[in-house]
C-alpha cells in the first residue's frame, strides 16, 4: 500500500477473492471506481472491498453487469434488481418448458405422424408468440368500434394463456389453434359475413349483453351434455340479435338469422374451440356455448319448416 486507506489491485483482490483479472474488467466496465498513482497503478477506497463483494453475489445470481451498475449507482434499488432477474429466469423457465413439451410430443408420436407433428409445432416456437398469433386472428374480426374493455373482454374468451408448465397435448393442441388460426381463407370469410352483419346491427352493445345472457343461460346445459334445441337460452340468444338488429323475433326473423351466425358451425371454428378446450381443461369454452346455440337455432328453424 502507498497509504493507510486506499488498496492496490492485488490488495483488493486478496481480500475479495476475485482474480485480479477480473477486477480489472469490472474497472473497465464501470463497475468499479478507481483511480491511478503516480505510477499509474489502480488504487482503491476501501469502500470497494464492500461494493466487489456485493458484485460477486449479484453476479452468482445471474445478474447481468448493467443492473449490477444501476444498483451500484442507486439508480434500482437492490430489490427492483432481484425482481427484475426473477421475471426474466420465469420467462426463461416458461419458454424452457415450452421447448420441453414440444420435444416430447414428437418424441411420443408414432413413426408416421412425427414429421406432421413436427411441422406444425415449428411453427410455435413459444407459448407468447403463438399466444400473439391468435391474438391477431381474432382482433382482425372486430369490425366495429368497441370499448377497450370489452375488446379485453372478448380476446380473454377467445384466447387462453399459453400453460406455464405444458403438457405435451396442451403443446399440440395450442399449435392446432394457432394453425386455424393461420387460415386465411378462414379469416376472410369470418371478416367478409361480419362486414355484412356489421351492416344490419343498430345496437352492438345490446347485442353483446343479450349474447352474454344468452350464453350464461346455456353454459350448464352444454356442461352437462345437453342436446341443443329451443328452451330459455336460445330465446335470449335470438331476441339479443332482434334487439341488436332494430326488429322483432319472429320464425322469419329466425329463419334469416341462421345464415348470419352459421359459420360458427364451420369445422376449422369447432376445431378450435374443442382445442382451446384441451389446453385449459375447461368444461365449456365460450365458443362451443355460442356454436351449440347456433346449433339450437339451425334446429329449431328445421322444426319450424
Amino acid at each position: 500500500m502507498t497509504d493507510d486507506t486506499s488498496l492496490g489491485i492485488g490488495d483488493l483482490a486478496a481480500l475479495t477473492g476475485v482474480p485480479v483479472r477480473t477486477i480489472r474488467f469490472y474497472c473497465d466496465e464501470g463497475v468499479l471506481d478507481a483511480r491511478r498513482s503516480a505510477g499509474g497503478h489502480r488504487r482503491f477506497d476501501r469502500s470497494a472491498v464492500d461494493r466487489l463483494r456485493l458484485v460477486r453475489r449479484l453476479r452468482a445470481l445471474g445478474l447481468g453487469l448493467p443492473a449490477i451498475a444501476a444498483v451500484l449507482t442507486g439508480d434500482r434499488s437492490l430489490a427492483e434488481a432481484v425482481a427484475a432477474e426473477r421475471r426474466s429466469v420465469d420467462a426463461e423457465l416458461t419458454s424452457l418448458a415450452w421447448r420441453r413439451a414440444s420435444l416430447r410430443a414428437i418424441e411420443d408420436a408414432g413413426p408416421a405422424r412425427r414429421a406432421a407433428r413436427l411441422d406444425l409445432l415449428a411453427a410455435v416456437q413459444d407459448g407468447p408468440a403463438a399466444r400473439d398469433v391468435l391474438l391477431g386472428f381474432w382482433r382482425r374480426r372486430i369490425l366495429v368500434p368497441l370499448p377497450e374493455d370489452a375488446v379485453r373482454a372478448f380476446l380473454d374468451k377467445s384466447v387462453p394463456e399459453p400453460p406455464a408448465d405444458p403438457t405435451p397435448e396442451q403443446v399440440v393442441a395450442y399449435a392446432g389453434m394457432v394453425e386455424v388460426a393461420s387460415d386465411r381463407p378462414l379469416l376472410r370469410e369470418l371478416r367478409a359475413l361480419g362486414r355484412v352483419n356489421a351492416d344490419r346491427v343498430r345496437d352492438e352493445p345490446t347485442l353483446i349483453s343479450g349474447l352474454g345472457e344468452a350464453a350464461a343461460l346455456a353454459a350448464p346445459v352444454v356442461i352437462a351434455g345437453g342436446e341443443p334445441g329451443p328452451g330459455p337460452a336460445l330465446d335470449r340468444f335470438v331476441a339479443a340479435h332482434a334487439a341488436g338488429r332494430d326488429e322483432r323475433d319472429t320464425p322469419g326473423f329466425r329463419r334469416a338469422l341462421l345464415p348470419a351466425v352459421a359459420m360458427e358451425q364451420d369445422p376449422r371454428l369447432r376445431r378450435y374451440w374443442t382445442l382451446f378446450g384441451e389446453v385449459t381443461g375447461a368444461p365449456a369454452t365460450a365458443g362451443t356455448i355460442n356454436t351449440w346455440l347456433v346449433d339450437a337455432l339451425e334446429r329449431d328453424v328445421a322444426d319450424i319448416g
